[in-house]
């Protein structure tokens, strides 16, 4: 039987500078941990694609939520910038539909 899922997820793609990547995981991470904390997203995912493109996998409780979220003042504006100054191209967002999640947690590895 399929777990609730939360109503709005997104994937988000962008090439960066070459040297920058520590720089935008860095500044990605704080970002991220940001909108968890005190906007309301459930979370998000980094990865890094065979095809040097970066996937950002994110969810947040509705699209309306996430919106609302977003509609603040930033969380972190020198964060923002350092992405912004990593990102060399953005691709378009992709909303996702989910149907059926059976996903485990990550385990961390700051932990």
């Amino acid at each position: 039987m399929p777990h609730s899922q939360p109503a709005f997820c997104a994937i988000y793609r962008w090439r960066l500078h070459p040297g920058s990547e520590d720089s935008f995981v860095q500044a990605w991470s704080r970002v991220t941990q940001l909108l968890r904390a005190e906007r309301g997203s459930l979370g998000s995912r980094l990865h890094r694609g065979p095809d040097n493109i970066w996937y950002s996998y994110t969810q947040w409780p509705s699209a309306e939520a996430k919106a609302e979220g977003l509609a603040q003042p930033s969380v972190d504006p020198e964060a923002w910038q350092q992405m912004r100054n990593a990102i060399a191209e953005s691709l378009p967002e992709l909303i996702l539909e989910p149907i059926s999640d059976y996903l485990a947690p990550l385990p961390r590895h700051d932990a």
